[in-house]
């Protein structure tokens, strides 16, 4: 299998440049599924931190590069929406955050801020013994008790280290959402309403933001807290960088 990515083809999400180059690094398996960016691009692309994938191996092996609290060795692990890229050495703390139009960018926080990441629960199953399952966006399980008030929609914060929830915020009317798909990604408000469709159709939310508001699919939209509404101006993506692929 090919370790390339033709740069036209990539998810609309990556923040890379489509036309400067024909190929880019292909993601690895791992969460987040198409849409996860290759840990070398932010790293090469993104952060300008290393030239080449050969120094992006280097840095990784030793251990300098944590993704969610954990010292990753693969350059093409996946990297998605709200993963914490956390460089110690440098005292340098990210969480990935979708900007507008969706495209992933590395939103500065502050060392506690990167202790903890957060997911929206998209699934929730019963399993054997009668522990509840959470699936989070990025395909990530965590097992409650069947007892919990959790529920698909609703955004969960977990502990980096110790891997527990620490933090819970419900899907429902006046809650702090933002938008990360769809015509609307990056903007952020509180949901005003929640239409509900008979059938199989996705409901329709109207949130209210410092704008007009906008309305869009209940599936765009992710719960959070109003710890994300800060450092967005200081996001950096592809736009600020160059980009190459050796």
């Amino acid at each position: 299998m090919t370790r390339h990515q033709k740069r036209l083809s990539v998810p609309n999400s990556w923040p890379v440049e489509r036309k400067t180059d024909t190929f880019t690094v292909k993601a690895g398996a791992g969460p987040h599924g198409e849409a996860g960016v290759p840990l070398v691009v932010l790293l090469r692309d993104v952060l300008g931190y290393v030239d080449s994938t050969k120094e992006a191996r280097y840095a990784l092996n030793n251990d300098s590069v944590l993704v969610n609290g954990d010292a990753v060795s693969d350059e093409q692990r996946p990297i998605g929406m709200f993963d914490i890229l956390a460089f110690p050495e440098r005292g340098e703390f990210f969480r990935v955050f979708p900007d507008e139009g969706g495209r992933l960018a590395l939103t500065p926080v502050d060392e506690e801020a990167a202790g903890s990441r957060l997911g929206k629960i998209t699934n929730k199953t019963v399993v054997p013994g009668g522990a509840v399952q959470l699936t989070l966006h990025d395909g990530a399980n965590v097992r409650v008790d069947d007892d919990a008030p959790y529920d698909t929609k609703d955004s969960i914060v977990i502990d980096n280290e110790s891997k527990e929830i620490v933090a819970h915020f419900e899907y429902e009317e006046g809650a702090l959402v933002t938008a990360v798909a769809g015509q609307h990604a990056g903007r952020i408000g509180e949901v005003d309403d929640i239409d509900v469709t008979l059938g199989s159709g996705s409901n329709t939310v109207f949130v209210g933001d410092d704008e007009d508001g906008y309305e869009t699919v209940e599936e765009y939209l992710v719960v959070i807290d109003e710890n994300f509404t800060g450092d967005e101006d200081d996001a950096t993506d592809a736009d600020e960088t160059g980009d190459s692929d050796e």
